[in-house]
């Protein structure tokens, strides 16, 4: 599988204008090598062009590995001493021609340490954004990614049944996030997360990204619980609004429009439709209710293996929904100080329509 995922990647090089790529630790990199590198105080990078075997940089320590790649690769390694390392790193951008070429390169994920070591390496090179590129080879997933997605959400959903029943009122939302964790971890969780759980009560869910604090969950509180579980390197993200004892009238009401909004937003992505008619179908629900302006985001992102990557369901992204392409439908409405409400679940597109990974339910429930 990831000789063809390096094969389909150095295919489309030209096509983005790019003569090679280098990609430091990362979800890419795990993508195409299946092989897990750290980002840490000693670089790693692997340098890719097409018809030439790829080439990795990385610490005598980190050799052994090279056993395990799927490919053949020429190593360089270098030893504790940084002085030594910019020779290193020449040496191996030279063996792929690099200077004067068009070299790709992640904005959101390389960093300035390895970008300086590749620099020195082919000083003449045009270093462009190769992002579009990255995420043409991994937007649309496999049945083997879906399969691992579908676990992820499975993980989740049982975490966080098991632990409603341990919620009552006077709880902290740290207490609430830390037993969601071990519950995560105990149904089969890898330990890195995609994130740290959002658990936010009352005046906090009204704050789409709030970190859980010190607040005591109280009768009236809305709590949205944010949370997802990895899985052979793939994620879940999915979001559940709870009532907190009885809750007023208006609470009740916005969460059944954002339940509306998300049944909406699920059932008008299928394929060939673009991005944005899923973010206006669950907007226009929001917005023929009288809440459109406490609709702060868009409605959703594409998930895999990371918990943000393409495609966006934004209202100006014409991009087309293809089979195998994953994302989250979650719409919200958030009323500043008073309380919040966010319905959030996994699509991945179908031959003939999309499929919702989760099935937890939806509707307002009591806890507490």
């Amino acid at each position: 599988m990831t000789q063809s995922r390096l094969d389909k990647l150095t295919a489309s090089l030209p096509t983005f204008g790019l003569d090679a790529v280098v990609l430091n630790p990362g979800p890419t990199l795990k993508y195409l090598t299946g092989l897990n590198f750290h980002l840490m105080e000693r670089p790693v990078v692997l340098m890719v062009a097409p018809g030439q075997d790829p080439v990795i940089v990385l610490p005598e320590l980190e050799l052994p590995k090279v056993n395990l790649f799927p490919y053949k690769v020429a190593a360089f390694a270098y030893g504790e001493n940084p002085s030594e390392w910019e020779s290193v790193f020449r040496n191996a951008a030279q063996s792929l021609s690099l200077d004067g070429k068009r070299v790709g390169v992640e904005p959101r994920q390389m960093r300035l340490l390895e970008f300086r070591h590749v620099k020195a390496g082919a000083p003449e090179a045009d270093y462009l954004d190769a992002s579009d590129a990255l995420a043409n080879l991994r937007v649309r997933k496999d049945k083997e990614e879906v399969n691992a997605m579908r676990r992820a959400v499975k993980i989740a959903q049982e975490a966080l049944e098991a632990t409603i029943p341990l919620i009552k009122i006077g709880m902290t939302e740290h207490e609430l996030a830390s037993e969601l964790v071990v519950q995560l971890l105990k149904h089969g969780s890898e330990s890195e997360m995609p994130f740290a759980p959002i658990v936010s009560a009352g005046p906090n869910s009204a704050n789409p990204h709030a970190s859980p604090g010190n607040r005591e969950l109280q009768s009236g509180d809305l709590l949205v619980v944010d949370w997802g579980a990895a899985y052979n390197g793939y994620i879940s993200d999915l979001t559940r609004t709870f009532a907190v004892g009885e809750v007023d009238a208006e609470c009740k009401q916005i969460h059944k429009i954002v339940q509306e909004a998300n049944a909406a937003g699920r059932a008008a992505a299928r394929p060939g439709v673009p991005c944005a008619n899923v973010d206006r179908a669950a907007r226009d629900v929001i917005e023929k209710a009288g809440y459109g302006k406490y609709f702060t985001h868009r409605t959703g992102h594409g998930i895999g293996m990371e918990g943000h990557e393409d495609p966006y369901m934004r209202g100006d992204n014409m991009q087309l929904l293809e089979p195998g392409m994953a994302f989250t439908v979650e719409p919200g409405i958030y009323l500043t100080d008073r309380n919040g409400v966010r319905i959030e679940d996994n699509m991945v597109i179908t031959e003939t329509g999309a499929e919702s990974l989760s099935d937890m339910p939806r509707e307002i429930r009591v806890v507490g």
